[in-house]
């Protein structure tokens, strides 16, 4: 069994021509560097000095054997700094998983600062409904997914609420509601709605809402992004409840945005895979995340 202090005084010694030279680079005495030199070629089992009144020669073997030791020692070089890099949260590769609105606000944000810091590091965010999500949770295929408070356990993860929200309506510019602060949903009653696909968790909570107070809504179109909603009702096509982050997507131009009540509230929440510890490169992007939101909560956009 080879020692790295052995293979690194060999080398020293073939590049350099002498124990001197090696023992001055390795910052240790010459005796030591003959001492290491001799366990050497005692492991190696054949022949790699000639000794010749007190003078080291290389031998043929020597030569040959220091290839594969100058490629031995660069593998090792470069298995230390993966490892530093590692430990470090440079280099590694995360799965996020997360809900439409979230990848479209403050999670480029979020990986933009991430990468800012961590620029060997790759991140790939996969846009998913609330669903897929949870099936990615269960499966193990994602280090990190955010949406919206639900019962992680029932999928094999374990949520971390991150902020509290509020729905807000958003309407076109010129809107006779525009200039109310806060909308009773009675009074949209009669508005076209632009819409979340059915089975977004937010559109549950919103038709549940209305049927509680027993608003029928006409729907207009639905849509399966935010993005997509923000952009119709800047066109004027109808009004829209959203998450407040997708507020961030508003031109202030053609769109006002407004308090809803009563409040339709939810949580967002950090999911994790149950039983899978996060690495270190996973904890500093959930890190860079816990830094937009605080920025959000200081902008009043979440609480």
């Amino acid at each position: 069994m080879f020692k790295m202090r052995e293979l690194k005084a060999f080398d020293a010694y073939m590049r350099l021509g002498g124990v001197k030279l090696a023992a001055e680079q390795l910052d240790t005495s010459q005796p030591m560097v003959s001492r290491l030199l001799a366990s050497l070629e005692k492991a190696a089992g054949f022949e790699l000095f000639q000794r010749k009144r007190n003078r080291l020669s290389p031998t043929p073997e020597a030569f040959r054997f220091h290839q594969s030791v100058v490629r031995q020692l660069a593998e090792m070089r470069s298995l230390e700094l993966e490892a530093n890099a590692i430990a470090s949260g440079q280099i590694g590769h995360l799965v996020i998983a997360a809900q439409p609105v979230f990848c479209d606000t403050f999670l480029l944000d979020a990986l933009a600062a991430f990468r800012k810091k961590h620029p060997q590091a790759t991140v790939q965010i996969a846009d998913v409904g609330m669903a897929e999500m949870l099936r990615m949770i269960s499966e193990q295929h994602c280090d990190l997914a955010f949406g919206i408070t639900l019962n992680a356990e029932a999928f094999g993860g374990d949520a971390r609420v991150l902020a509290h929200c509020a729905a807000q309506c958003i309407l076109p510019k010129g809107h006779p509601l525009g200039d109310v602060e806060e909308i009773p949903l009675p009074r949209l009653r009669k508005e076209m709605f632009i819409d979340l696909a059915q089975g977004s968790p937010l559109r549950r909570r919103i038709d549940h809402m209305m049927e509680t107070i027993q608003v029928h809504r006409t729907i207009a179109a639905e849509l399966r992004t935010i993005h997509g909603i923000v952009r119709l009702v800047e066109r004027g096509e109808g009004v829209a409840i959203v998450d407040p982050v997708a507020c961030q997507l508003i031109d202030p131009d053609k769109v006002s945005s407004h308090r809803l009540v009563p409040a339709i509230t939810w949580d967002i929440a950090q999911f994790t895979p149950r039983d899978r510890p996060l690495s270190t490169v996973g904890q500093a992007f959930a890190a860079a995340v816990a830094e937009e939101i605080d920025s959000l909560k200081s902008a009043g956009v979440v609480s």
